[in-house]
């Protein structure tokens, strides 16, 4: 790979590491600990987080009408949703043994938290738990398909590409063909090393 490429995945890695200290930084001020993948607040806090919640009528009775006639279109979404994580599963579960991939592991894209936050109503708490379920879902396939990608064609596209996932960096460049061939055994080789 490309020492500078190398050279920049390493300070986006060092920065990844100061933000998540950041992160545990920010609890701390928030007053609340994880606790066996579970966020504990103290007391005090709890208490105003319970003063802080909006009653399910009221609101109800505040929510605007394009909100209301959107969920018309939102919650049957669930549907093609699930549909994509059964399939996306499925190929997962039967052919990454045969790439010799290591399969992704799904715990670790979806964070379904959010309830536990008592200044949330009910419905807020399952609009929470909606969104959080298809981010991770989203997360998850990308990961599955970076994988993919990476054992099947991991060439850099021509032109700049937004939101590129964690592997891409990794890919040979647009129109290099020696490294193409070269290195094509090596990166399906390093799918099979991530298995452990």
């Amino acid at each position: 790979m490309n020492p500078k490429i190398d050279e920049l995945l390493g300070r986006i890695k060092a920065l990844e590491a100061e933000l998540e200290l950041e992160v545990v930084t920010r609890q701390a001020d928030l007053r609340f600990r994880l606790e066996n993948r579970k966020a504990r607040f103290e007391q005090d806090v709890l208490a105003r987080h319970r003063q802080l919640k909006t009653g399910l009528l009221r609101y109800l009775a505040g929510a605007s009408w394009r909100h209301l006639l959107s969920a018309l279109v939102i919650y049957p979404m669930i549907v093609p949703i699930v549909l994509l994580d059964a399939g996306v599963s499925l190929y997962q579960a039967l052919c990454f043994p045969l790439y010799r991939i290591e399969k992704v592991r799904r715990g670790e894209y979806f964070a379904l938290d959010r309830e536990q936050l008592a200044y949330l109503n009910l419905i807020e708490k399952a609009n929470c738990t909606y969104c959080a379920y298809t981010t991770g879902l989203i997360a998850y396939v990308q990961e599955i398909v970076a994988r993919t990608e990476q054992y099947w064609c991991p060439i850099k596209h021509a032109r700049r590409v937004v939101g590129s996932h964690s592997h891409y960096a990794g890919f040979v460049d647009f129109g290099d063909a020696e490294a193409y061939r070269r290195e094509l055994g090596e990166l399906r080789k390093a799918l099979e090393r991530e298995r452990g």
